[in-house]
């Protein structure tokens, strides 16, 4: 069943009006009109059963048949924090986290990240699209919520949210004792885990070093060095795996 995402502001006690790009691609794409069931989202983990009653390519409004919480979200809260990496890389690494699971991505200015934004409106700019390719992938996985891009943070900034979770840690190539099952299983069912991605040429041994000192252990991804872009779904996959929903 076609699923698709709305504000909450959107859904009343027994309607939905869907009146964003979605209504075309309802009417026009899918050729979906009076009396088709569709399943709509609030993106807040809210899943709807709503039946058209009226279509067009400006605006879609369904009753509500019935609502139920959505059972694929995951049952930990996971941040991805990124070191920036060029454009394609930082899509695919949304598309792939949004995918399995993650909760929220933050792009991360570290002093190895070729691409600089340069200025609060680039920022703006890229963070609104980096998000509407996260409110795709989410639609195309039926997720029930769309993960949260948040604006580029210092590398100052992910430490200090790092400290607020029940794990965090740092995948570094040059760790070679401590293992992510280490520290994947040193808590007791863990709600919230937060871990930090270098950009394409790796943390700079100045930031290891701060990362360190903040308690944030480094961990190792094995005996081969996983790319930026792999790394992050690589390590998603493996925390869901360990002590999330996938197991």
């Amino acid at each position: 069943m076609p699923k698709f995402f709305v504000e909450r502001g959107k859904i009343t006690a027994d309607k939905i009006i869907i009146d964003t790009g979605d209504a075309a691609h309802i009417s026009r794409v899918l050729r979906l009109g009076t009396g088709d069931v569709i399943t709509v989202c609030d993106g807040r983990g809210i899943d709807y059963e709503a039946r058209i009653c009226d279509a067009d390519d400006k605006k879609v409004v369904c009753d509500i048949m019935s609502q139920s919480k959505s059972d694929t979200e995951p049952n930990i809260e996971v941040t991805l924090f990124q070191g920036l990496p060029k454009a394609s890389k930082m899509e695919y690494i949304i598309q792939k986290t949004t995918e399995l699971g993650i909760t929220r991505i933050v792009p991360c200015a570290l002093s190895r990240c070729v691409v600089k934004l340069d200025g609060k409106k680039a920022e703006e700019k890229k963070t609104e699209r980096w998000r509407k390719i996260a409110e795709a992938a989410a639609k195309q996985s039926g997720r029930g919520m769309i993960p949260e891009i948040a604006m580029p943070a210092s590398l100052d900034g992910a430490i200090e949210e790092m400290k607020g979770c029940d794990i965090c840690f740092a995948p570094y190539e040059c760790e070679e004792n401590t293992k992510l099952r280490d520290v994947l299983t040193a808590s007791d069912k863990p709600r919230k885990v937060g871990f930090i991605i270098g950009p394409e040429g790796g943390f700079d041994k100045s930031e290891i070093d701060k990362i360190v000192s903040a308690n944030i252990p480094t961990v190792t991804l094995g005996k081969r060095i996983l790319r930026t872009e792999t790394a992050g779904e690589a390590v998603l996959a493996m925390i869901m795996y360990e002590i999330g929903d996938i197991n």
